[in-house]
Parts: C-alpha cells; sequence; structure tokens
C-alpha cells in the first residue's frame, strides 16, 4: 500500500489496530482519524508537507514512541511533544525550525533529529533527558552546546557538523559512551589544506550500473583508463553527517591504505556540474558487514541473524578496522562513524575495508586531539564486541581488548595504533 492508499484507507477507518502510519507528502493538517489509532499506534511519519503545528491533544497517541515530521515548515519544535508520555524519538529535519522550547523534550526522549533547520541555542533540559542516545545537530547555527549536556552519560552518537561552535566543551570528550562524534565545518575544526588530487575529465568515463547510494551520494561501476573503478557522484545537500564537500576532501585527505576504499581522483566537467570522487572497485562478491541502526535499535547495527564467524575471520575484520582508523589517526583525521555497517568484507577470508568519509573531521594537535581518538576507541569496541557476538568461540584475549577500548573512562582506553598492534599480536 502506497502513502496515498494509507491515508484514504485511514479516512474509511481501515487500519484499526496499526501501530505504525506513514501519511503521504502535502499534508495541510494532521487527519483528525489518527487518533482513533490512540490505542495502538507507535511509529507516525507525516511526510513533507506545510504543517507549521501539531494537535494540542497529541498526548492522547498515548502509545506513539516515533514521530517523523521532516520537510515541514515548523517555526519551533512543538511544545505538545513534551506531553507525549511514550515519545522517544523525533525526526524534524530541514524544517527552517528556528527555536526549541524546553517543553517539547518528551521525558523518554532517546533519539532527537534535528538537521538541517536554523537552531542557534539548546534549552538547558537537555541535560536532564537521561536516555538521549543519538543527537543529530548538523547543519544549524549553534555556537554553544549546554552545560547540562555533561550530564547526559547515555549519549552514544552526536552530530555537530557546520554549525558556529568556536571549540568542543571538554566535558563533551569525557562523557563515558561517547563513541561517534561529527563536527567539520565549524570554527573548532582545524584549518586543512585541499589535498592535491588528480583530476579525471568526465569523458574518459565509461558510466555503468548503479552499485548503491546513500544519504550523500550514488555510487556506480565506471571504466576509467580500461580499469574499473567506482565513480561516487554527491547530491550536495546537507547530510545527517554533514556536507558531502567535507566527506570528499577528508576521502582525499585519507591517503591509500590496504584497508580504506582510498580516492583515485576527483571528477571534472560533469554535464549537471556535481562533484564526485573515483574510488577503488571492490570484487562484487564483498559485502557490507552489517545493516544500518533500526529504530529500536537506535545506535546499534543490525547483523544478519545467521551471521557467524571463526576466531581468525573475525579478529583479521577487526584488525583491518583498527589498521585503518589508526592510519587516519596518524593523517590527523578522525572517521566519526566507525560502524560495521560501513565496513565492507570478504566472508570467505575475513579481508575487509572501512568506508564512508560522510562524518570525517579534522583532528586537532595536542591533547585535544587524543581525547577525541579515544571517542573513536569506544566506536572500535563496540564493533569488536559485535564480532565477539557472532562467534562460536569467542577468543578471550580480544574480549579484553574490547574491554580496554570501551572502559567509561575515555583517558584510560587505548588508541587505535595499540589496537592495531594488539590485534596484529594475536593473528601473528
Amino acid at each position: 500500500m502506497d502513502r496515498t492508499e494509507t491515508l484514504a484507507a485511514l479516512r474509511r477507518g481501515d487500519l484499526a489496530g496499526a501501530r505504525e502510519l506513514r501519511l503521504p507528502d502535502g499534508l495541510t493538517e494532521v487527519p483528525p482519524e489518527v487518533f482513533a489509532l490512540a490505542d495502538t499506534l507507535e511509529v507516525l511519519d507525516l511526510g513533507r508537507g506545510s504543517l507549521t503545528d501539531l494537535p494540542a491533544d497529541l498526548a492522547r497517541l498515548r502509545n506513539l514512541r516515533v514521530l517523523f515530521a521532516s520537510g515541514n515548515p515548523f517555526p519551533r519544535l512543538p511544545p505538545v511533544l513534551g506531553d507525549c508520555p511514550s515519545l522517544s524519538q523525533l525526526g524534524f529535519r530541514g524544517c527552517g525550525m528556528e527555536a526549541v522550547p524546553a517543553e517539547s523534550l518528551p521525558r523518554d526522549l532517546r533519539w532527537l533529529t534535528l538537521t538541517d533547520n536554523r537552531i542557534e541555542t539548546l534549552p538547558a533540559v537537555i541535560g536532564e533527558r537521561q536516555r538521549l542516545q543519538k543527537l543529530m545537530l548538523a547543519g544549524n547555527r549553534i555556537a554553544a552546546l549546554p552545560d547540562s549536556l555533561s550530564a547526559a552519560d547515555n549519549l552514544e552518537l552526536i552530530r555537530l557538523a557546520c554549525n558556529r561552535l568556536d571549540a568542543l566543551p571538554s566535558w563533551l570528550m569525557r562523557l563515558p559512551r561517547l563513541a561517534w562524534i561529527a563536527y567539520a565545518g565549524n570554527p573548532a575544526e582545524p584549518a586543512t589544506e585541499p589535498t592535491p588530487a588528480a583530476r579525471v575529465p568526465w569523458a574518459e568515463l565509461e558510466v555503468g550500473a548503479l552499485l548503491g547510494e546513500g544519504a550523500s551520494g550514488r555510487v556506480h561501476r565506471a571504466i576509467w583508463r580500461g580499469e574499473a573503478v567506482a565513480l561516487k557522484l554527491f547530491k550536495g545537500a546537507m547530510t545527517s553527517d554533514g556536507l558531502p564537500a567535507r566527506e570528499m576532501e577528508a576521502c582525499l585527505a585519507a591517503g591509500t591504505h590496504p584497508a580504506l576504499t582510498g580516492a583515485l581522483g576527483r571528477l571534472d566537467g560533469h554535464p549537471d556540474g556535481a562533484e564526485g570522487l573515483l574510488l577503488r572497485l571492490l570484487p562484487p562478491h564483498w559485502r557490507v558487514l552489517a545493516g544500518p541502526p533500526s529504530l529500536a535499535s537506535c545506535s546499534r547495527d543490525i547483523y544478519h541473524p545467521d551471521l557467524r564467524l571463526d576466531p581468525a575471520r573475525a579478529l583479521r575484520i577487526a584488525r583491518s578496522v583498527a589498521e585503518a582508523a589508526a592510519h587516519l589517526h596518524g593523517r590527523g583525521l578522525l572517521h566519526g562513524d566507525l560502524y560495521a555497517h560501513n565496513t565492507l568484507w570478504e566472508a570467505a577470508t575475513g579481508a575487509a575495508v572501512l568506508s564512508d568519509f560522510g562524518a570525517a573531521s579534522a583532528l586537532p594537535e595536542g591533547p585535544d586531539g587524543t581525547a577525541l581518538a579515544r571517542i573513536e576507541a569506544r566506536a572500535m569496541g563496540i564493533l569488536i564486541g559485535e564480532l565477539l557476538d557472532g562467534c562460536d568461540v569467542p577468543p578471550e584475549n580480544l574480549r579484553a581488548l574490547e574491554i580496554a577500548c570501551t572502559q567509561p573512562d575515555p583517558a584510560q582506553r587505548p588508541s587505535l595504533t595499540e589496537v592495531a598492534a594488539a590485534l596484529a599480536q594475536m593473528t601473528a
């Protein structure tokens, strides 16, 4: 059933007992028939329309956990959201929103997406939302984070790219569970010089089949000078991680490494002016290690239930990713999205490469750079733990490394160079 048919069925009363409702674009108001689902509705997607507010009695949807309203021109996050007793995930991306009232944040808030708005400040009460796990703020006008977030002990992922932060607060790098951070495009990010790269004329390419598509662009198979390559064409729009232009620069600055999908050159002369990169093409039997997080898992990847790993393959995957991340740190880059869903692997051998630089940021020198790198050590520890969960006989020394990487005091975690060295010793 498409979204238009869903709306018609809702109005006929055919959706009694529905737990999820995804309405079509173009709404000017929330259909009153939605409230007939008050006893069951858990996920509501309002589509992209012209909504500027929500019904004052929205809390009648007492089981509503997830609300998406991106692309509607809300001037502020609706205060009525704070009255909804079960609401834990909000998606208000690209709304032109300027204000986030304190009363708009639900008590059990877990995942808040406010990407690509005009927000300058966040209310201090956000630090009181103890379940907050994922905070998406890229593409706003935020100059300072509330100090109350220093108490956000469950915060695991934060996206701050393309704001107005002159500095990252010191408490941010001490949060015990933070594992994924992106802050490119802020004054706080160290300035870097553009990386020299080969220019690849569009006319020299034979562009073939679409291999995949993500938030920042589409990847095609292509032939360049007789060799098969991957061509990533960027969309140019703000993503949840930041601007694609920053992803391009990070991918070029990363240089070459066996466990990275390295850039071969920058595209020139696309007929529509699109920007693009040529990347190393992996063999067709390589696959993504896991799927991205779901609404329920929030910040944790989704693995195929049948995935089983022997210790040798688990160790090889972990070593490849750790070596890739250590290489990036050595080149002054934080990956920011070190995840299994950004890891491509060969099932037969466990060979793996780390991909996707959409959340990458430049690392400052000195203690701040070290502290940020220790955040990524936690992400590595989480990945190791997930690999161990897929092992029939988990290696005990690998479990000890997971514990070291995920300990709550970031300063006590090993560097990715130390992690890579430990994994190399285990696989010797």
